[in-house]
C-alpha cells in the first residue's frame, strides 16, 4: 500500500509541475520527484527528478544527496549492474538511518558544464526546502556520490556560487563524502572542449581549484585498486585541504576495492565503505546535538 500511494504522489507531484510533494509515511520511497520549478525543456524533466528513499526512524533523522556515477556521460539514479546497484546503495543507508535522495541529472553532451553541476545545486536545494516536511533534519544535510558523483559533491560543496544560485548558503551542508571522485577538472568537461582525458587541468571546473579551509566536514573515501590517478587526486586533495588548514578533511583508502566496487559493496552492512559513510555521519550530527 505504502508503494502504491508513494507512486501515485510522486505522480502527481510530476504531471502538475509541483516540487513540494506530499509527505509520506517513515521508510516509504518516494519516486521520480521533480527538483526543479520554472519554465524547463524537455530533457529537464526527464532528467531533474529524484527519488526519496525513507529511514524508519519517524524524525530527526540525518539526509544523504547522493548522486550516481557514470563520467557525467551516462548513469541513472535506477542503474543496477554487476558491480553498481544504485537502488540498493540507497536502501542500505536508509537501513542505517538516513535518509538518501537520489537524484538524476543531465548528461553530457547533451548537456555541458555547468548544466550537471547546477542540477546537482538544485537537488540539494530542493532537499534544504523539504525534507523537513518528512520527517528530516534540516540542519543535518549531507551531500555524497560515488565517481561523477563525487565530482559533483565537490563541486558544489567546495565551489559555494551554485548553491547560492539555488539561494542554499554552504553552511547549510552539515558534511561532504565524495567516493572516488575526480578532483581535477573532470575528463568530460575536459573532453568537451576538446582536451585529452589525461591532459591534467585545474581550473574553476576543478574541486581543487577552491581548497580552502571553508568547506564542510569532509570525508573523501577511495579505492587500493581504483581507476588510474584517481586514487592519487584523491589523496592530493586531502593533503591539499589539511595543507589550507581545514580542520575536518579525511581521507581513506578502502581496501581490496575496485573503483566500481567501492561504491557497489557499500550494500552490504559491514562493508568498510558504508560503515565510514554512517560513522561520519553519525559523529557530525552528534557534535550538532551538543550544540544545541
Amino acid at each position: 500500500m505504502a508503494n502504491w500511494l508513494a507512486g501515485v504522489m510522486s505522480l502527481l507531484a510530476v504531471v502538475c509541475g509541483c516540487a513540494t510533494p506530499p509527505v509520506v509515511e517513515r521508510g516509504a520511497v518516494l519516486t521520480n520527484v521533480l527538483y526543479r520549478s520554472g519554465t524547463l525543456s524537455a530533457y529537464e524533466r526527464e532528467r531533474c527528478v529524484l527519488d526519496l528513499y525513507l529511514p524508519d526512524k519517524r524524525s530527526g533523522f540525518a539526509t544523504l544527496v547522493w548522486f550516481h556515477g557514470g563520467g557525467l556521460t551516462q548513469g541513472s539514479k535506477d542503474k543496477v549492474d554487476r558491480e553498481v546497484d544504485t537502488p540498493a546503495i540507497a536502501r542500505s543507508l536508509a537501513r542505517g538511518g538516513v535518509a538518501v535522495v537520489m537524484p538524476n541529472y543531465r548528461l553530457s553532451p547533451k548537456a555541458a558544464f555547468p548544466a550537471y553541476v547546477e542540477d546537482a545545486a538544485a537537488a540539494v536545494a530542493w532537499t534544504c526546502a523539504h525534507i523537513a516536511g518528512h520527517g528530516g533534519d534540516p540542519h543535518k544535510i549531507f551531500v555524497g556520490g560515488h565517481s561523477a558523483g563525487g565530482y559533483l559533491t565537490l563541486m558544489v560543496g567546495m565551489d559555494g556560487r551554485y548553491l547560492q544560485q539555488s539561494g542554499v548558503p554552504l553552511s547549510a551542508l552539515a558534511g561532504l563524502i565524495p567516493v572516488s571522485g575526480q578532483v581535477m577538472t573532470h575528463y568530460t568537461v575536459r573532453a568537451e572542449r576538446g582536451l585529452g582525458k589525461f591532459s591534467v587541468t585545474a581550473d574553476e571546473a576543478a574541486p581543487v581549484f577552491f581548497a580552502r579551509k571553508a568547506p564542510p566536514p569532509m570525508l573523501v573515501l577511495w579505492a587500493d585498486r581504483d581507476m588510474a590517478a584517481r586514487a592519487e587526486e584523491n589523496a592530493y586533495l586531502v593533503a591539499l585541504l589539511q595543507g589550507a588548514g581545514h580542520k575536518g578533511v579525511t581521507g581513506r583508502v578502502i581496501a581490496n576495492r575496485t573503483h566500481g566496487s567501492v561504491a557497489g559493496q557499500m550494500v552490504n552492512d559491514r562493508d568498510p565503505a558504508r560503515l565510514a559513510t554512517l560513522e561520519f555521519i553519525g559523529k557530525i550530527c552528534a557534535g550538532q546535538d551538543n550544540v544545541q
